[in-house]
């Protein structure tokens, strides 16, 4: 395995060679789910030379689609049909709730498609994926991309550009899924970061989920200071709620399918907030708090990611060798132009 340093930190561009467009009109995708990540990806796709469709069951939500020219439609049978007759990728990109109807209607029409999904949660969609047996062709995926806004109407083909996209290196999975479905990350100018599900679900609980629920606390606390506290509110008050304004059933949808991981550092971060408490209680001080807290932020701002390369799909020992790539701060940010496409 190779490595060069890329330079890549959360807060900048990405310092890198720009993402090939690897993509031709040829390349087929299917995206069951066309709100905010569902139809920002369908439009990228489509910049990039993808010949996509999508299913939508809100009929405005279908004419909003169809309306920009794009190619939507709310009957779920004929979507499927079409995409097993193309070998289409499928992506599905509705909440977890809403996400045991799309594999069942998978399993029935388009069993044989490669299949991946952009939902927050990994572990759950996988063990929904096995119970319809579809696991052979699945390969997770989740862009760390999106923001408080909801529908169509909100959809960007630029939402993915340098965000990292997680794409699922889990025992047995299949090396030409996962080209397609990295490939896919990688045509709308993402970096792609290996991971498993389990270390997936447990990374997202720290910086996305906790993130919420927080974010809720903090509007609550602010609104019931009343019209005076929310007229001197300014940008801690305003960064620190942002995702607040998500839908609520979006944000349960995030939040809830990952409780285990959630608890766990809930429960630190509980536990460092009644220190706080203690120390303000006593009169003594903030600084363990206030010092680690800065660290850590710094820590962040500091991030750099190194390019990993000389990975093939397929080799022995490439879903180990990723694994721990991903784990270091390896992403990708290109492919092998031979590499195969089904």
């Amino acid at each position: 395995m190779g490595a060069t340093v890329v330079g890549w930190s959360p807060l900048d561009e990405l310092v890198c060679e720009s993402v090939p467009v690897t993509a031709d009109n040829h390349t087929a995708l299917c995206v069951l789910g066309t709100g905010l990540i569902g139809g920002s990806l369908l439009r990228a796709a489509a910049a990039a030379g993808y010949t996509g469709w999508g299913y939508n069951r809100s009929a405005p939500g279908v004419a909003a689609a169809q309306k920009a020219g794009f190619d939507v439609s709310d009957d779920l049978a004929a979507v499927l049909g079409r995409a097993a007759e193309t070998d289409a990728l499928i992506v599905v990109a509705v909440p977890m709730p809403a996400v045991n109807p799309m594999l069942d209607a998978i399993a029935q029409y388009a069993p044989q498609c490669p299949l991946t999904d952009v939902v927050s949660v990994k572990s759950p969609v996988a063990a929904a994926v096995r119970r319809y047996g579809l696991q052979e062709r699945y390969v997770g995926g989740h862009p760390m991309a999106g923001t408080a806004e909801s529908g169509w109407q909100a959809t960007d083909p630029g939402l993915f550009r340098g965000a990292a996209w997680a794409v699922g290196v889990d025992p047995g999975t299949d090396p030409h899924a996962w080209t397609r479905v990295a490939r896919l990350a990688l045509d709308c100018a993402s970096v792609v970061v290996p991971v498993t599900a389990s270390e997936h679900d447990r990374a997202v609980a720290r910086i996305s989920h906790l993130p919420h629920v927080l974010a809720e606390a903090l509007a609550v606390a602010g609104a019931r200071g009343g019209d005076l506290a929310l007229g001197l509110a300014a940008g801690s008050f305003r960064d620190g709620t942002r995702v607040a304004a998500t839908a609520p059933d979006l944000v349960r949808a995030i939040c809830e399918p990952n409780s285990d991981a959630l608890l766990a550092v809930l429960d630190e971060t509980l536990a460092a907030l009644t220190e706080a408490r203690e120390a303000l209680s006593a009169h003594t001080s903030l600084d363990e708090l206030t010092t680690a807290g800065h660290a850590a932020r710094q820590r962040y701002e500091s991030a750099r990611r190194w390019e990993i390369t000389d990975i093939e799909p397929g080799a022995p020992g490439w879903l180990e060798k990723l694994q721990d790539a991903g784990r270091t701060g390896g992403v990708i940010t290109r492919l092998d132009t031979g590499s195969e496409r089904n």
